[in-house]
């Protein structure tokens, strides 16, 4: 079984990127709201520029031959370059299939950058066939291959008018989807010190898209419907088993 990989991230503003890119002064939450305004007016949305993000969680559920594990990266004290180094050690390690949900044009151009800032290597990640020749027809890079999967990407047909939200995806399939937060609470939550409170959050989205993704399996015939209600068991059985209200609030909201 080749290993899979679904990952999702969640990120506040890097105050300090934007202090250093503009003359924003005052206190972090200030130079923030400075940037999100500067935005607003320029398109209409406080969307900051990918380079702008500071990325505060990593989560993933990682499928193998082992079974089935769901977790964040790291600890609530590390850094952000901690965070990335585990990531693309986890690539260069296992060579896993990549799942993501909008990743290619939004977590892993981030982390791009952010590896760039921090000098954080990431060789396998990288690879367009240099050191395996596999790589150059099918790598992580290039938007269509396969070996990462932008699950959002490929539904809508490569056309982002046809783009469509996560949640109401999940919740379409009958899946949970999101629970009390979403990427425009992250910032304020993170400055009120709730960041186990975000991991926990990432956490149920990245399970939320592995769900989509088995959907999706089962729809290319991959999987087959037995299959698929394994996989489905074995979720609930995995998350079960875990600590942290957020699982047995994930579990009791899957009917």
């Amino acid at each position: 079984m080749i290993p899979t990989l679904v990952f999702d991230i969640e990120t506040i503003p890097d105050v300090a990127g934007i202090r250093a890119l503009t003359d924003y002064e005052g206190s972090d939450a200030e130079v923030a709201e400075r940037a999100f305004a500067a935005r607003r007016e320029k398109t209409g949305s406080d969307f900051l520029p990918h380079h702008w993000h500071r990325v505060c969680a990593i989560s993933c559920v990682m499928r193998d031959q082992d079974g089935l594990r769901v977790k964040s990266l790291g600890q609530l004290e590390d850094d952000e370059p901690r965070l990335l180094q585990q990531f693309f050690s986890t690539i260069d390690k296992y060579t896993p299939q990549l799942v993501s949900w909008n990743g290619g044009g939004f977590d892993l151009p981030v982390l791009n950058y952010r590896a760039l800032i921090h000098a954080v290597p990431a060789p396998r990640y990288w690879d367009w066939g240099d050191d395996d020749r596999d790589f150059k027809w099918n790598n992580y890079l290039s938007r269509y291959h396969t070996r990462h999967l932008d699950l959002m990407d490929v539904l809508a047909m490569y056309t982002g008018r046809a783009n469509a939200p996560l949640d109401d995806m999940a919740k379409l399939c009958g899946f949970p989807g999101k629970l009390g937060m979403d990427g425009s609470k992250v910032w304020q939550a993170y400055q009120d010190g709730q960041l186990e409170q975000i991991r926990a959050y990432c956490e149920t989205d990245v399970m939320n898209t592995w769900l989509v993704y088995c959907r999706f399996k089962r729809l290319r015939g991959t999987l087959t419907s037995a299959a698929y209600d394994q996989e489905m068991d074995l979720v609930r059985q995995t998350l079960g088993q875990l600590d942290g209200a957020h699982w047995k609030e994930y579990l009791d909201a899957w009917k």
